[in-house]
């Protein structure tokens, strides 16, 4: 039985520190290439790291190793261990900032007008890429690649940056961080009653066929799914998810919309919900708590949403406390993360050609933390532009809380008539 050995990075770092001094340029690259080869998969950039050798450098030496292996002969080729230098000092390639001095400054200038941020800021980023960097840097004299261009732009501070969804439009709400707070202390109260927390929010539209859908999924190389090379709504349509988050179950409900994404559509989906899996989970719940955003179909100000909970409260005898996140905090709602994202992340890459395929997806939706996710699709027709009137609006059971009754009120269930 063979001996297993262990190598740690301390000890490889010491190893090839004692023997890289020793070796002239050829067998340096060749003993490097040998450990990373060694070292197998991931290899080659702790050999790099170490070292301070190229890739292209490591590359040769790979090459030259394979030659050995495949040719005995060859091995007279390579070098006897020796003081000697292939080359003399100073000999090789020069830097391309020693070749031209100003070459920053130039490359500063290009950049002059494309930079986004602050340019003091030691993280900076720019809207050109290396390649148009460097055929502008040619026309200006400087022969340099694309390679060293990123190079050199690493080395004065910048990098690649993707856009980040961060400037909140309008003024932040006073009252933002103090509607947090509110909302987590009573979530804490309901779950300690085990009376349910959901989340609610829709989903993004999606269109229904052979649309091409973001994201890529493992099949034969050189076939990919052959998608409509427009997205213009065909026979198929478009749906509505409309997403319910357990928040303590870590449970997920879809109902999904055929129709207009109303008020009235987003209690139904609610409804759905305690119908399908909410009574059954929590039997002995007299209460019910609504996280949502502050506007679309369960907005705020949507008087068709209260009356149609209203409608909900009475048949289910739940009270239904509701209380919604400040304007421009809809990204803390914990559906969009745990819920929503998941459903994308499962459908990556699929045309969402049928509907049946759109709810076989939903339903498979899983992690690792144990969500579970159930679909059901919503044939009704729902009506856009109904009108609440002020009446209408009075006779809800609305009890306003303490504290911003405006985004927290619970809808109390009606009293019948005797």
């Amino acid at each position: 039985m063979e001996k297993q050995y262990t190598v740690t990075h301390e000890s490889l770092t010491r190893c090839i520190g004692q023997m890289m001094p020793r070796l002239d340029e050829q067998n340096r690259r060749i003993f490097a290439a040998a450990i990373a080869n060694m070292l197998g998969h991931g290899g080659g950039k702790v050999v790099c790291d170490i070292t301070g050798l190229s890739k292209p450098t490591l590359t040769k030496g790979r090459r030259e190793c394979a030659e050995l292996i495949c040719d005995p002969s060859a091995r007279n080729s390579v070098r006897e261990l020796t003081d000697e230098r292939i080359r003399r000092e100073g000999g090789g390639r020069k830097l391309a900032r020693e070749l031209y001095p100003d070459l920053r400054e130039a490359l500063k200038r290009l950049l002059d007008g494309s930079v986004v941020g602050n340019p003091e800021n030691p993280l900076c980023w720019t809207t050109k890429s290396t390649y148009i960097l460097s055929s502008l840097l040619k026309e200006l004299g400087y022969n340099v690649s694309p390679m060293t261009v990123a190079r050199e732009l690493k080395d004065m501070g910048f990098s690649l940056q993707q856009n980040r969804k961060y400037i909140q439009k309008g003024e932040a709400s006073p009252d933002r961080d103090a509607q947090f707070n509110f909302i987590n202390e009573q979530c804490k109260t309901f779950l300690a009653e085990m009376c349910p927390v959901i989340a609610v929010d829709t989903k993004k539209k999606e269109l229904v066929g052979k649309f091409k859908n973001n994201g890529a999924e493992y099949r034969p190389k050189g076939e990919p799914r052959k998608v409509n090379d427009h997205d213009f709504m065909e026979e198929g349509g478009r749906v509505s998810p409309y997403g319910v988050y357990d928040i303590d179950a870590r449970e997920g409900f879809v109902n999904l919309g055929m129709s207009a994404d109303t008020a009235q559509f987003a209690v139904e989906g609610i409804r759905r919900w305690w119908e399908q899996l909410g009574c059954k989970r929590y039997p002995n719940a007299h209460k019910l708590m609504i996280t949502a955003d502050c506007g679309g179909s369960n907005g705020y100000r949507t008087r068709l949403w209260k009356t149609s909970l209203q409608e909900f409260a009475n048949e289910t005898g739940l009270s239904i406390y509701v209380s919604h996140f400040p304007p421009g905090t809809s990204k803390w709602n914990k559906i969009e993360h745990l819920l929503f994202a998941q459903i994308t992340r499962c459908w990556r890459g699929q045309p969402l050609e049928t509907i049946e395929l759109i709810v076989s997806l939903i339903n498979a939706t899983t992690t690792s933390s144990g969500l579970k996710v159930s679909c059901l699709v919503d044939a009704n027709t729902y009506e856009r532009g109904i009108k609440v009137s002020d009446k209408e609006l009075a006779a809800v059971n609305l009890e306003k809380q303490g504290w911003r009754g405006d985004w927290n009120y619970i809808i109390h269930p009606q009293k019948k008539a005797a």
